[in-house]
């Protein structure tokens, strides 16, 4: 298996160096071959199932990258292995600047998750733009008796009952910020790990007194009062949340824990297409409409430069990796 990895790693980097060296050639520059792209449609792979906030996302900007660059957008659902199946597929694609993925935060953990990773998403792939980043809360069932965060936390030490996490599975992102936080405020926590179904519908019947989750899915179970939300990061409170606090404000500004979404590019695209599609990004990230639905999904609209999309990628493998080796979570 391993040295199957290795021919597939190969081949994948005598690919996208001999693809380099063809748009180095004369009459080939990265810059006329951009002048002329794109030529076809755009596919993004989505390593989500449809109707996740990813998909509904990128399908929602589709029609207006596709006015913007004369060419229709193609979404490929790639769900499964944590997203790795996709993430693996965006790599293996010619880096033509026909294929990107759309990017989630497991391209911030994956390395650290898995030490046997057969790609190194850091190199294999260049980033674009970050599009969007969603705010994350924390939130109780409503029958828990803390009304804020100092009061859950106390609440959680001194009785087991309340120390239930939720998380989407080991390794994901809810659990790494329940673990993150459970550092911080030396809570003892007990996790339940949920691989198929999710900890929404136990967190409103109470078989479960925590999550860490976006707003957005919450939403309906907050206004039924079945859920309370305690924290909510960002540096400034959301505006459909106004009287939640940040989790700074709550005492622990250090603790900030985000879900975002941005688009990449297979290793070896061309730069000048690369900074083509970015600017495409940005100029959608402003529309009014962009702007308003993202808002009311509990998320920012960004469009990024591929320098600042990069230097946030490598501030969010930082802070991950440290929570993942602190708590010793290693993956197969």
């Amino acid at each position: 298996m391993r040295k199957t990895h290795m021919m597939n790693y190969f081949k994948l980097a005598l690919r996208q160096l001999l693809f380099g060296a063809l748009i180095c050639m004369g009459g080939f520059s990265s810059l006329g071959w951009a002048q002329d792209w794109p030529s076809k449609p755009i596919k993004f792979i989505l390593p989500a199932p449809p109707g996740t906030g990813p998909d509904v996302d990128i399908r929602r900007i589709g029609k207006h990258l596709s006015t913007i660059l004369g060419q229709s957008i193609v979404v490929e659902n790639r769900p499964g292995a944590a997203t790795r199946i996709g993430v693996e597929a965006a790599i293996r694609s010619a880096p033509d600047g026909y294929t990107f993925l759309v990017g989630t935060p497991s391209l911030s953990t994956m390395q650290a998750l898995y030490p046997k990773l057969n790609f190194d998403p850091k190199k294999d792939l260049i980033p674009v733009s970050l599009t969007s980043i969603t705010n994350y809360t924390l939130s109780v069932n409503a029958q828990v008796p803390a009304k804020n965060l100092g009061e859950y936390v106390e609440l959680a030490k001194s009785d087991p009952k309340y120390n239930s996490i939720g998380t989407f599975g080991i390794g994901a992102v809810n659990h790494l910020a329940a673990a993150w936080f459970s550092n911080l405020v030396g809570l003892d926590a007990h996790y339940i790990h949920y691989s198929t179904t999710g900890p929404l519908a136990d967190l409103a019947s109470g078989q479960i007194q925590m999550v860490f989750e976006a707003m957005l899915p919450l939403v309906g179970q907050i206004k039924a009062g079945r859920v309370r939300t305690l924290a909510i990061s960002g540096k400034t409170r959301h505006p459909l949340m106004p009287d939640v606090p940040t989790f700074a404000e709550a005492g622990l500004p250090k603790f900030e824990p985000l879900v975002w979404n941005g688009i990449l590019a297979p290793a070896g695209t061309p730069s000048a297409i690369v900074n083509k599609m970015s600017a495409a990004f940005s100029q959608v990230a402003k529309m009014p409409e962009i702007v308003t639905a993202r808002r009311d999904g509990g998320s920012e609209s960004i469009g990024s430069s591929p320098e600042e999309f990069s230097a946030f990628l490598e501030s969010e493998r930082s802070k991950w990796s440290a929570v993942i080796k602190k708590n010793n979570i290693v993956l197969e």
